[in-house]
């Protein structure tokens, strides 16, 4: 496996797809003044598909990294340097074919653009991910990121019903 930048002319809109399984979903409920914010077991599997773009418009000045085993793209991460509040934001990390996960690649996709991080000048490190998806932040636990802030209605008006709500992490430089 070799993780090397990638060729922003090459992949730039490429489409990628991947799946999320999980059998819990963080729950985020109102509770007096504040929230009470637990894990809890969903009735039924809860399985979301993915369909994305490589280097989307939106990204400032991007930098990406591919996992390759041979010619074949196996994991990308992508993130760029919010510029008004100095902060590095992974929009995408993913291990496209469940196969591969739980092997490494993403701890190497991940230490990669945490350096790509350090190397801009970044204060901290922050991503979005799902309520939803477990492994994933357990994922970003493990790499050292916390809950920073979250968002029920980001997605949709039944996002506490879907257990579908924006959780922001991060990580201090």
């Amino acid at each position: 496996m070799i993780i090397k930048e990638l060729d922003y002319k090459k992949y730039k809109g490429q489409k990628y797809q991947a799946e999320i399984l999980s059998d819990r979903y963080l729950s985020i409920d109102p509770k007096g003044e504040g929230f009470a914010i637990k894990w809890e077991m969903s009735e039924e599997p809860l399985r979301i598909t993915l369909n994305e773009d490589l280097l989307s418009d939106w990204l400032e000045d991007p930098v990406a990294y591919g996992a390759f085993e041979g010619d074949k793209l196996s994991g990308m991460v992508e993130g760029f340097l919010e510029k008004w509040n100095n902060r590095f934001r992974i929009a995408n990390i993913c291990v496209f074919d469940e196969a591969n996960r739980r092997s490494g690649i993403g701890t190497k996709l991940m230490e990669t653009i945490l350096k790509a991080a350090e190397k801009s000048g970044a204060r901290m490190v922050v991503l979005e991910t799902q309520t939803f998806n477990f492994k994933a932040i357990s994922f970003y636990k493990k790499h050292g990121f916390e809950i920073i802030g979250f968002d029920r209605y980001a997605y949709s008006n039944r996002g506490p019903e879907e257990h579908n709500m924006r959780l922001e992490m991060g990580k201090m430089l």
